[in-house]
């Protein structure tokens, strides 16, 4: 069986949320979206991400073909992890859908704001 983000016959959203998936990689595609950044940037920009799980989410996303690594031939060895066109066309893809999230939330802040 083929992995949901693969297979053509799942849905356009179920594969594209599978891309995205997790806790931190909304957060670092956001943080991308502003150019090229080292790991350790990344981390002090996301306080609780361990830099095992930050590794993990790059690697995963790299894989997916949003992000990119380039690893420059100095010492010590600098990593920097950009958006790829495809990322950025998921970052962009994704601002109506963060829009109606704001939303939710201030209508959820009314919602659940007491009475005076």
């Amino acid at each position: 069986m083929a992995h949901r983000r693969h297979d053509p016959d799942v849905c356009g959203v179920t594969a594209a949320i599978a891309v995205i998936e997790g806790k931190w990689k909304t957060t670092l595609l956001w943080l991308l979206e502003s150019g090229p950044h080292r790991p350790a940037e990344l981390r002090r920009k996301v306080p609780g991400l361990t830099e095992k799980v930050l590794t993990q989410a790059l690697r995963e996303m790299e894989a997916d073909g949003v992000v990119h690594r380039e690893v420059h031939d100095v010492l010590p060895p600098k990593t920097v992890y950009s958006l790829t066109g495809f990322g950025r066309d998921l970052a962009e893809a994704l601002a109506p859908l963060s829009d109606w999230g704001h939303r939710r939330l201030e209508r959820m802040a009314v919602l659940t704001r007491p009475a005076s």
